[in-house]
């Protein structure tokens, strides 16, 4: 890790619907050029917590921090604002898009032509070109192919890339991003996650794949039944212990 100090926090995080609590006092910190993964059981709160992360959701009590000062997200767009951003399972991508119309959707270039606004895609494929490489060491065979052509691996890459294409960016969410893919562009995926942590970013990574997560994370986050069942030191544990710390089986230390 490469700062003493966590760079984004959650205090005390409770989520309610209606008469459901989905988390309950939870904490969690998160340092910069460090994988954070977090695992539990379907229901254990894991995607509401991630939900609170990142803007979607407002908690119902707690507080986030973000390099110590307090943050109030009212949206995803907020979290964006502030150097959060996410990549969820379904990855969100146009399929009939070109990479590039992918990560400019939204907030496309422009260029004047005799006064009137046109899109500059030559700009924007450049621009995109260069944040996958220079970014993720990924260079695609066509920037000019729809992106329903690529494999998972490079679909993950675009959408990877449409998060760090803003310079900003300082904590990336990661939801499942080897579900579905084969060994090798699972080890792509893996690469592309250790290639964001040494450039400094804090990942945080939602994984049902334990045998990825010992492979990338440098301590692991376990939710079981919507509260924190503990912390542990990747390096200093086990897949028995964090499977105990799941199903209830142990206790943290």
């Amino acid at each position: 890790m490469t700062e003493a100090k966590p760079i984004i926090q959650m205090h005390g995080i409770t989520k309610r619907f209606g008469g459901v609590t989905a988390l309950r006092d939870v904490d969690l910190s998160a340092y910069a050029g460090e994988v954070l993964a977090i695992v539990g059981d379907n229901g254990a709160g894991k995607s509401t917590l991630i939900k609170v992360l990142t803007g979607v959701y407002q908690p119902t009590q707690g507080h986030i921090t973000f390099e110590g000062q307090p943050l109030v997200m009212a949206s995803h767009a907020d979290a964006i604002q502030n150097g959060i951003d996410a990549v969820y399972q379904n990855l969100a991508l146009a399929d009939h898009l070109t990479p590039a119309e992918n990560l400019f959707l939204g907030s496309e270039l422009t260029t004047s032509v005799l006064g009137v606004p046109v899109l500059a895609n030559a700009k924007m494929k450049a621009e995109a070109t260069r944040v996958l490489h220079d970014r993720l060491g990924v260079t695609l065979k066509s920037m000019d192919a729809a992106t329903e052509s690529l494999s998972g691996g490079q679909r993950q890459a675009v959408a990877i890339a449409r998060a760090v294409r803003h310079d900003d960016l300082r904590v990336l969410v990661m939801d499942e991003p080897t579900a579905a893919l084969g060994p090798q562009e699972t080890a792509r995926t893996l690469k592309l996650i250790q290639v964001l942590k040494e450039q400094g970013l804090a990942v945080i990574v939602i994984s049902h794949a334990l045998d990825d997560v010992f492979e990338i994370s440098d301590r692991i986050h376990v939710m079981r039944r919507g509260e924190c069942a503990g912390v542990v030191t990747t390096a200093q544990t086990t897949s028995e212990e964090v499977l105990g710390l799941i199903t209830g089986a142990h206790k943290a230390a």
